[in-house]
C-alpha cells in the first residue's frame, strides 16, 4: 500500500502517510535508521510509481477515512527511502492539493542543492529537513551518505530553500551517542540552524532498533546541552524522545505534569518549583522521581534543569 494511516503524530496531528519510494532506496544509510541499511543508494531522481495511480490511491484512502468519520490533518510523504528521489514528487503534491488537506514532506535534505527538488518542495505546506551535523567527518560517520554527495553543497541548498520557502519549515537533528553528540558538533549545528531559522528545530534520538549495531541515543546531559544551545539560536526547540501523550497537559498531578512537559523540553528548577507549589508539593517530589529513575537533574550554564529519563530500554 502506498497510502497508510492516518496515524497520530505530535508534529502533524492525524497524518495519512504516503510511500512514494520502494523500500530502502535512499541517498543515505544512516546508522540509526529504523528501516535497516539502505538496499540501494542513489542520488539520481527517477520515476518509481505511476504518479496518477499513486494520487488516485491516496485520494481513495482519504475518501474512505472521511466516509468513516475520521480526520486527516496532513498528507505526509514519509516513504521507505528518500522522498525527493521521486521525480514526480512535485506533480504528486500539486495533484493532492484539491483534497483540501495540507501536504507535508519529511526529507533528509540531501538533494536540496538541486533546483528541481527545491521547486517540487515549494508546493508542500510543511517540510522537515535533516540537519544531523555540519561537520563533514561527523556527517559521513552518522548519515553514511552516497559518495557523490557534498555536505557544503547540501547546506547551501538548505539555506537557499529556507530563504525562498513560504510554507512551514522544520529541522530535525538526531543525536546518537559517540557520533554527533559532542559539544563542538552540537554548537556548530546550532549556528547553522540560526541561519536556517526553522519554525521549530526538533531534537530526536533513536527509539527503535537501528540499522547498525551499537547505535544508542545520546544521554540526557548531551540532549539538554543541545536543547539549550539550539534555544540560543532558534526561537522554537522541541525534543522528540519517543513519548506519547499531550506534552503540555496540566493535570494537577505534579509528577505527571513534570513527565509530560520534560518529554518536550527540559524544565528549569524555578519552573518546576512553581508547578510543585501549585500542586501543594515541594522539591522532595523531584528527588523521589529521580530515585525512581523517571527524571534526571542536570546543570547547564549555572542553572539546574530537570530532564525526563530515557525509557529503560534506551538507557545508555
Amino acid at each position: 500500500m502506498r497510502a497508510f494511516g492516518p496515524i497520530p503524530s505530535r508534529r502533524l496531528g492525524q497524518s495519512l502517510g504516503i510511500n512514494n519510494i520502494p523500500p530502502k532506496i535512499c541517498t543515505y544509510s544512516c546508522v540509526y535508521c529504523q528501516l535497516g541499511k539502505a538496499i540501494v543508494m542513489d542520488t539520481e531522481r527517477k520515476a518509481f510509481f505511476d504518479p496518477d495511480e499513486l494520487v488516485a490511491e491516496v485520494k481513495e484512502k482519504v475518501r474512505q477515512v472521511r466516509e468513516q468519520g475520521g480526520r486527516i490533518d496532513y498528507l505526509s510523504f514519509v516513504p521507505d527511502g528518500e522522498p525527493t528521489l521521486d521525480i514526480h514528487l512535485g506533480r504528486e503534491i500539486r495533484a493532492l492539493k484539491d483534497t483540501g488537506i495540507k501536504v507535508a514532506v519529511i526529507t533528509n535534505a540531501s538533494l536540496l542543492w538541486r533546483q528541481d527538488v527545491r521547486d517540487d518542495l515549494m508546493a508542500a505546506d510543511w517540510v522537515s529537513v535533516k540537519v544531523d551535523s555540519v561537520l563533514p567527518e561527523t556527517w559521513k560517520r552518522t548519515d553514511k551518505p552516497h559518495k557523490n554527495l557534498d555536505l557544503n553543497q547540501i547546506r547551501q541548498g538548505i539555506l537557499q530553500f529556507a530563504e525562498e520557502y513560504q510554507g512551514t519549515l522544520m529541522t530535525e537533528t538526531m543525536l546518537v551517542k559517540g557520533y554527533n553528540d559532542d559539544r563542538r558538533t552540537i554548537m556548530m549545528t546550532a549556528t547553522c540552524l540560526e541561519r536556517i531559522q526553522p519554525h521549530t528545530a526538533y531534537i530526536g534520538i533513536p527509539t527503535r532498533p537501528t540499522a547498525f549495531e551499537g547505535v544508542v541515543p545520546a544521554d540526557e546531559e548531551a540532549i539538554n546541552f543541545a536543547y539549550q544551545e539550539f534555544q540560543q539560536h532558534v526561537q522554537h526547540v522541541e525534543l522528540i524522545l519517543g513519548y506519547e501523550g499531550n506534552a503540555f497537559a496540566f493535570t494537577g498531578n505534579a509528577e505527571e505534569d513534570i513527565l509530560s512537559i520534560t518529554a518536550v523540553h527540559p524544565m528549569r528548577r524555578e519552573a518546576v518549583e512553581e508547578l510543585l507549589e501549585k500542586a501543594g508539593q515541594d522539591w522532595s517530589t523531584v528527588e523521589e522521581m529521580e530515585k525512581k529513575g523517571l527524571i534526571r537533574i542536570t546543570e547547564y550554564n549555572g542553572h539546574t534543569f530537570v530532564m525526563r529519563r530515557l525509557k529503560k530500554d534506551l538507557k545508555v
